[in-house]
C-alpha cells in the first residue's frame, strides 16, 4: 500500500490554514475591540500583548498558500481566479494594519490617532474578506475543464457578506479571550465584560450558517443529516454548546486562562464542522483533493521541504510564545 501524497497535503495545508486562524485570529481581534477601548495607555497594552508575536503568527498563511500551489495547482488556480478580489483586499487590509501596527508607537499623541483608525480598519477589512472567502468556497465555484467558469463577483452574495460579519465577532471573541489572557486590572475587567455578548451574538451566527447551507446546498445536507451520518457528526453541535456553557462559566468566575484555551477550542469544532461539510472537496462542491492534486513526484519533492521547515516554525512560534509568556502592564515598552 503506498504513501498517499494527496491526503498528506492536505492535511498540512488544514493544519496551516487552522494555525492561521488561531494565531492571526486573535491579534486582528485586538483591532476589532480597539473601537470599544478609549485610553491610549489600554490601546498600548492591548497593541503590546501581540507586539513581539503578530508578525510570526502570519507564517501560517504564506505556509498554506505555498502548499496549496505545489501540492493542488488546480486548487489553487481556481481559487485565486474565482476569488481575486476579495483576497487583494484582504492584502491591503493586512499591509495597512502591519504599518499601523509599526508606525503607532512612533507617532506623536497628535498623530496616533490616525494610526489607531489604519489599525481598526486594516484588521476590519482583512477579517471580512477572510469571511467572504470562506463563504464563497462553501457555496462552492464553478469549474469546467479544468478552468474556473464563474464572473468576476459571483463571491459577493447575502452568504458570503453573512460570514464575513460572521467572522468578525469569531476573531473579535478570539482577541477578547486572549487580552483576558495577558491582561490584568481594568482593561481584563473590561474584556469579561465583552466575552459573554460577543459569544451569544458567535452561537447566534454558527445557528444561522447551520440552518442556512444545508438549506441552499442539497448535498451538505444529506451528509449532515442522513443516517447513520447524523448520529456521527452530532456530537459537533453537542460540544459547542458544551464549550460555551463552561465559557460563560469561566468568565462569570473571573478566570484568566479558560476562557481562550475554550475558545480556541471552539473555534476548532466550527472548522471541524466545515470540514465534515466540504470532505473531501478542495474546490466545492465537486472536485476532491486527489483530482487537483499535483504529479506524485512534485508532492514529494516538495514534502521533504515541509518536513523540515514546519518543525522549525513550530519551535520559534512556541519559543516566541514561551519568552514572552505571562502578563503585559502599562509599564511594559514596545519589545
Amino acid at each position: 500500500m503506498g504513501i498517499d501524497l494527496p491526503l498528506i497535503w492536505f492535511v498540512i495545508i488544514v493544519f496551516g490554514i487552522m494555525m492561521y486562524v488561531v494565531m492571526d485570529g486573535f491579534d486582528l481581534g485586538i483591532g476589532l475591540l480597539y473601537p470599544f477601548v478609549k485610553k491610549s495607555e489600554d490601546r498600548d497594552v492591548m497593541m503590546n500583548t501581540v507586539a513581539p508575536v503578530w508578525d510570526g503568527n502570519e507564517t501560517w498563511l504564506v505556509l498554506g498558500g505555498a502548499g496549496l500551489y505545489g501540492a493542488f495547482p488546480l486548487a489553487y488556480s481556481v481559487i485565486l481566479d474565482a476569488l481575486a478580489m476579495p483576497l487583494t483586499i484582504m492584502l491591503f487590509g493586512l499591509i495597512f494594519r502591519g504599518v499601523a501596527f509599526e508606525f503607532r508607537f512612533k507617532a506623536s499623541e497628535e498623530k496616533r490617532h490616525i494610526w489607531d483608525k489604519s489599525f481598526i480598519w486594516g484588521s476590519v477589512i482583512a477579517t471580512f474578506c477572510q469571511g467572504v472567502v470562506l463563504g464563497a468556497f462553501i457555496d462552492g465555484l464553478p469549474v469546467v475543464n479544468r478552468v474556473y467558469a464563474g464572473g468576476a463577483m459571483d463571491w459577493l452574495t447575502p452568504f458570503t457578506v453573512f460570514c464575513g460579519l460572521g467572522l468578525i465577532v469569531a476573531y473579535a471573541l478570539l482577541g477578547c479571550t486572549w487580552l483576558i489572557l495577558k491582561t490584568e486590572g481594568s482593561l481584563q475587567q473590561r474584556m469579561h465584560d465583552l466575552a459573554k455578548p460577543l459569544l451569544f451574538v458567535l452561537l447566534a451566527v454558527l445557528a444561522v450558517v447551520s440552518i442556512w447551507t444545508p438549506m441552499t446546498h442539497a448535498d451538505i445536507a444529506h451528509r449532515w443529516f442522513s443516517t447513520p451520518n447524523l448520529f456521527w457528526f452530532l456530537p459537533v453541535p453537542v460540544l459547542v454548546l458544551l464549550v460555551s456553557f463552561f465559557i460563560v462559566k469561566a468568565v462569570n468566575r473571573n478566570a484568566h486562562y479558560s476562557p481562550f484555551i475554550l475558545t480556541l477550542v471552539l473555534v476548532f469544532l466550527g472548522y471541524s464542522g466545515l470540514g465534515i461539510s466540504v470532505w473531501p472537496n478542495i474546490i466545492p462542491p465537486s472536485i476532491t483533493f486527489w483530482q487537483a492534486a499535483s504529479p506524485p513526484a512534485s508532492q514529494g519533492f516538495i514534502l521533504v521541504g515541509a518536513l523540515i521547515i514546519i518543525p522549525i516554525i513550530l519551535f520559534y512560534t512556541f519559543w516566541g510564545y514561551h519568552v514572552f509568556r505571562g502578563k503585559v502592564t502599562p509599564d511594559q515598552g514596545y519589545h
